[in-house]
């Protein structure tokens, strides 16, 4: 089974929007827009639920976080305790106010690392694996936006509407 896209290039993220405003505007739905850099309210206007990918930082924030004070306390309070000026501290409630700098790295250090790949896994842009890029001139200076047709009379509507918005080239792809 064969789909059918309509592939609306635009060289202005303003025109760009205000596309996919028309296309939304008129019960239609946009797939995918592919762009040099972040536009932002794209997404609410493509009609995106808000990603979850905040909940992932957090747990490995908190990963980071309890797998350092782990370390830490035992490093420190277990394996090694240290008498520092005749007084040793063997509990963790006295030490904490200096290993705060250390938490705070390895917190940052494991919500950074595990966000990267997380993306990269997400997005699936692995190595080997070429990205899917429908036209190599969004990764310079123009804005693709993909929109679904189900027959000759919504590829006729979304023409017109990215035409009325200003897109500088129309394809019909059948993918």
């Amino acid at each position: 089974m064969s789909h059918t896209y309509v592939h609306a290039l635009y060289n202005d993220d303003d025109r760009l929007k205000e596309g996919a405003t028309k296309v939304r505007g008129l019960g239609y739905s946009i797939k995918e827009v592919f762009s040099p850099f972040p536009v932002h309210g794209i997404d609410k206007i493509m009609g995106l639920n808000r990603t979850r990918i905040s909940i992932c930082c957090f747990i490995y924030g908190c990963t980071g976080f309890s797998l350092a004070l782990w370390m830490i306390s035992y490093m420190s309070v277990y394996d090694w305790p240290i008498d520092i000026g005749g007084k040793p501290n063997f509990t963790i409630y006295h030490n904490l106010p200096s290993w705060i700098p250390i938490l705070f790295e390895s917190t940052v250090l494991c919500s950074a690392h595990g966000m990267a790949i997380t993306f990269l896994l997400r997005s699936w842009l692995l190595p080997g694996v070429s990205p899917k890029n429908p036209d190599p001139r969004t990764t310079d200076d123009h804005f693709l936006m993909v929109m679904p047709a189900y027959s000759e009379g919504d590829i006729t509507k979304l023409t017109a509407a990215a035409k009325e918005t200003g897109a500088v080239e129309i394809k019909t792809v059948h993918a």
